[in-house]
């Protein structure tokens, strides 16, 4: 029988059961396979897929959606990816088209490589800021402390707190986010003051670093603060986003051992800027969730 082209090859819902291929396709495009990642957004968030007619995933994107279900608030777009095979045909364009579609009027984000970014553009999305990469072993202070603020490990009896600040800094709500972080995470970890949660931090495994994401917090020394206690429990070199607005957290974990790897665009349709209070938001759980 004559394959099929591309054009022709129905778009598909992907399933949890489609994980091992989604990591394969990571792979193919010389990403790591990030399973971990791939499985929370693929248990939080709806993926898209066209299956190639060669076997695999010719590509496939995952969309997270906050808010109601009924009707969303906002709507993150990640992990846009080709076949390397299938490159360059419009497979990727015709995914966006799709999921643009299915959206319908749900303000949407997305964090865009330099390589994606004029296809978003192409979409109508439009640049609303920056995040800058950074990867390192961290190295703590001569005096081993931060700025006196008190750390620990959040508990069950914190869920509650923490679901109310992030609703309001990151201005939708995002539920089934938070709640699967003390299984997704190795370390969850909030600031408070006279008993007032004031930020809150994880920190997962993504092949051999530790990600520090989402970071919540309510300035920049409780940012510092929630970071290096995270680096304190962990041999792993970390990895993190940081909107670039917040200079003087990037300087200082850049004082502490960290490098900038890259920076990603970030884009949004609908809305002149992603919701909530950037003040406050210091780094995404991953670029892919928004």
């Amino acid at each position: 029988m004559p394959t099929p082209p591309l054009a022709a090859l129905p778009i598909r819902r992907l399933t949890f059961r489609d994980l091992p291929a989604c990591a394969d396709l990571s792979e193919d495009r010389g990403w790591p396979r990030e399973e971990h990642k791939w499985g929370l957004l693929l248990s939080a968030g709806k993926g898209y897929g066209i299956d190639g007619p060669d076997g695999g995933l010719a590509s496939a994107c995952v969309v997270t959606e906050y808010g109601s279900q009924e009707q969303p608030a906002l709507g993150a777009i990640g992990m846009v990816l080709v076949a390397e095979r299938h490159a360059r045909q419009g497979v990727g364009r015709r995914l966006m088209h799709h999921v643009l579609s299915v959206m319908d009027s749900t303000p949407l984000t997305l964090y865009a490589t330099p390589n994606g970014r004029p296809l978003y553009e192409e979409l109508g999305f439009k640049v609303t800021g920056r995040a800058e990469m950074l990867r390192g072993h961290f190295v703590p202070g001569p005096d081993g402390s931060v700025a006196g603020i008190s750390t620990r490990s959040a508990t069950a009896e914190d869920l509650p707190a923490l679901l109310r600040l992030d609703e309001e800094v990151f201005g939708a709500d995002r539920t089934h986010i938070i709640t699967r972080l003390p299984a997704f995470a190795d370390q969850l970890r909030v600031a408070e003051e006279d008993g007032r949660i004031i930020g809150y931090a994880a920190a997962w495994p993504n092949m051999d670093t530790h990600v520090v994401g989402p970071l919540i917090a309510r300035d920049t020394p409780t940012a510092t603060a929630l970071l290096a206690s995270l680096a304190a429990r962990t041999d792993r070199p970390l990895r993190t986003d940081i909107d670039v607005r917040h200079e003087e957290l990037l300087a200082w974990v850049k004082d502490h051992g960290l490098e900038s790897i890259t920076f990603n665009t970030v884009m949004t349709c609908g809305i002149t800027e992603p919701p909530g209070d950037w003040t406050r938001r210091f780094a995404p759980v991953t670029v892919a969730a928004g």
